[in-house]
């Protein structure tokens, strides 16, 4: 029973006496996961855990296995081949959720939205954003970053991108904390805002499919339609995709790497007097503290031996991506915020074919937000001691419910 303790938990290591304490996925651990995972960096990189759905897996702290594991082709994402084909969810029928051949079908669907070229051209058009968002807030002394700032400013790009209304948006934000935080969220709750999510998206491919437009929710009705490739369920699966990843990366981008300014005020007066230092600071943002803390789920094609470790066929596999973002061996002084890091190769957006798509734009966004905030509110100042700030629950992002600040 001890040794089974020790495997699917960690041990707190500022009690090293209290041996069957967990720390993982609570809310400490949450609040401060670093310690617990250079600890296990260290001693046991492939972790056994117990997850917080009931399920027993692996957890993958380094970096150099992170990279392996997130290539590796024996590690699929698709639920039916782990739970089989009666599994129902809608949320799954997509390209994050997919292997090949059809995770190529559904991105190539979405990615031709979000080129380099077509990313770089909207830049004029998110600073608009951004300056109206903080014209409207001039006039206030306070501000909580999130609400008022770090997710409009996604959530109206993303809106404009798909062709949903912008009024909407509190609905698409509500049914996504739900969805992202599911384990932590009323099973009834979870259902019913599952459940609108997929009437408001259906009701609203109907609208469409009379009047399309030059949007991207257009483009995929019309494949759906013309060539079959999308079946209803991939369709809602992929657009509800898109819309919840579509902010959520960016929301904690800006709430996390604006928090690591505010409490590294030496960097923050560095990205100031040097404001070229803006797309090296975003990457160590992305780096030190990830808006994904957790890739999603993999599991085991076959039995896998790896790194002194029996991954037995059908085991779930999660690489802890904040982790390999620390890691010693791959980033000097890993736990240092330095906005002057000459190159990172973080792990923030994955790896691999599931290599986030919308990366280009998530850090066209985040640029623009923290520049943009620098420039109109150099002085902010953090009006919350840190360590009380409430970190949201879940196993995929990371970021604070609220960061109120003082604007002048």
């Amino acid at each position: 029973m001890q040794e089974y303790e020790r495997r699917v938990c960690i041990l707190n290591p500022n009690e090293p006496n209290e041996s069957s304490k967990p720390v993982f996925f609570t809310k400490e651990f949450t609040h401060n996961p670093y310690p617990v995972y250079e600890k296990l960096r260290k001693e046991e990189p492939v972790f056994r855990v117990l997850f917080p759905q009931g399920e027993l897996g692996w957890i993958i702290t380094r970096y150099e296995d992170a990279v392996q594991i997130l290539k590796d082709p024996r590690f699929s994402k698709d639920f039916t081949k782990r739970y089989g084909s009666e599994y129902q969810s809608i949320f799954v029928n997509n390209m994050l959720f997919s292997d090949p051949p059809d995770h190529r079908r559904l991105r190539g669907l979405v990615q031709k939205a979000f080129t380099p070229k077509l990313i770089a051209d909207m830049r004029e058009h998110i600073q608009e954003i951004a300056d109206h968002l903080l014209d409207n807030l001039a006039s206030q002394e306070k501000m909580n970053l999130i609400d008022d700032f770090a997710f409009p400013l996604p959530i109206i790009v993303i809106s404009e991108i798909l062709g949903v209304p912008l009024e909407d948006q509190d609905k698409f934000r509500l049914w996504s904390n739900t969805i992202i935080d599911a384990l932590h969220s009323d099973p009834d709750m979870f259902e019913k805002h599952s459940s609108e999510f997929t009437e408001y998206l259906t009701d609203w491919f109907a609208k469409v499919r009379k009047q399309p437009g030059n949007d991207l929710i257009s483009q995929l009705v019309i494949a759906e339609e013309s060539g079959q490739q999308l079946s209803e369920k991939e369709l809602l699966s992929v657009v509800s995709l898109l819309i919840i990843a579509g902010h959520e990366t960016t929301v904690n981008l800006i709430g996390n790497g604006m928090l690591a300014l505010l409490e590294h005020p030496e960097q923050r007066e560095t990205l100031i007097q040097q404001p070229d230092l803006i797309h090296q600071a975003i990457e160590e943002m992305l780096r030190y503290n990830g808006p994904v803390e957790f890739s999603t789920s993999r599991w085991a094609l076959e039995d896998i031996e790896f790194r002194g470790q029996h991954i037995a066929q059908g085991e779930l596999v999660v690489v802890a991506l904040d982790s390999a973002n620390r890691d010693e061996e791959q980033f000097k002084d890993a736990g240092v915020f330095d906005i002057t890091r000459e190159k990172s190769s973080h792990l923030a957006f994955g790896k691999g074919i599931h290599l986030c798509l919308g990366a280009p734009l998530a850090r066209l966004e985040g640029e623009i937000a923290v520049s943009t905030l620098l420039s109109r509110f150099p002085n902010m100042q953090l009006q919350a001691d840190v360590n009380e700030l409430e970190w949201r629950p879940g196993m995929v992002v990371r970021g604070v419910k609220e960061i109120p600040v003082r604007l002048n």
